[in-house]
């Protein structure tokens, strides 16, 4: 009688297996959501502006972000991320104003930028555009 439960319980966890996988692919199916202004950069931005935010010469010009004074004044980093302009695309499509304002928070504190005071998604959807309405 106890080989029979054991059967039926091994049974029952093999067919339950499917249900607690793991999505298929490398790391699932769902990429990882950037919160964290460092985690933004370095998903999004550091593609193009390097790791070091020094920015590269090649197949393309990315400015430098690193020492920036453009970094001064807020309202410079949030057009440029929100609206885009030049080679630099938009990104108000693709991130939150929280990780917008997270992002540039962090770029204007770090890479030799020393702009303390912090951008808020506030501040971002004062100076972003409004969404775009699909089929227009």
């Amino acid at each position: 009688m106890k080989m029979i439960s054991k059967l039926t319980l091994a049974l029952a966890l093999c067919l339950a297996a499917p249900a607690m996988a793991d999505e298929p692919g490398p790391g699932g199916s769902k990429p990882p959501v950037p919160v964290t202004g460092q985690q933004v950069y370095q998903m999004v931005c550091q593609t193009c502006h390097m790791a070091d935010g020094k920015g590269a010469v090649g197949a393309g010009s990315f400015p430098s972000l690193a020492s920036n004074p453009k970094m001064k004044m807020a309202a410079y980093p949030i057009v440029m991320v929100t609206k885009g302009r030049g080679g630099m695309p938009w990104f108000s499509d693709m991130l939150t104003p929280e990780q917008t304002a997270a992002v540039i928070t962090y770029v204007r504190t770090n890479f030799g930028n020393a702009y303390p005071e912090p951008v808020t998604a506030d501040d971002v959807k004062r100076l972003s555009p409004p969404p775009a309405k699909p089929g227009h």
